[in-house]
């Protein structure tokens, strides 16, 4: 796992985010047919689901949180927190290429949108008031991630 701090997140969200392993891209229907509407909505559109109405709002099995989109590694359930939101909260990427930071100023407010790096799947957001050590809170939606669960 990396060190990253909000200082890195605005670099990123500013110049540019670490290059990803490597990319999915597809035209729009055919994201549009592999995945459900709502999915569709949140991760192609950037939308977002209703606070504390994700499945994995408040789950804490073991395993890796993979983007829905292209099953790329994203989130492990050990940086997992209760942040009292409604969204799962991490604290960190898997790997510090595995998001992509970007400035977001819809809604007439500045933040940093996440999305994955491997297929620009909207995520959600992130913000400086996670727990230690990085202080960070990605505030990502259910819809956006899928858990790969592992036996323990």
């Amino acid at each position: 796992m990396n060190t990253l701090t909000w200082k890195d997140v605005i670099h990123f969200a500013t110049v540019g985010s670490p290059a990803p392993d490597g990319r999915v891209e597809k035209p729009e229907e055919e994201w549009k047919a592999l995945l459900d509407p709502e999915t569709f909505r949140i991760t192609r559109l950037k939308g977002t689901e209703r606070a504390f109405s994700g499945e994995h709002c408040s789950s804490h099995e073991a395993g890796k949180y993979n983007c829905i989109c292209c099953g790329t590694p994203l989130f492990d359930s050990t940086i997992k927190f209760e942040s009292g939101t409604g969204w799962p909260s991490f604290t960190l990427p898997i790997q510090e290429n595995a998001i992509k930071y970007e400035k977001d100023i819809s809604y007439g407010m500045t933040r940093v949108e996440v999305m994955c790096n491997t297929c620009d799947a909207h995520l959600g957001h992130i913000f400086p008031d996670g727990p230690a050590p990085s202080g960070l809170r990605y505030c990502i939606n259910s819809e956006s991630i899928d858990l790969e669960k592992v036996q323990v």
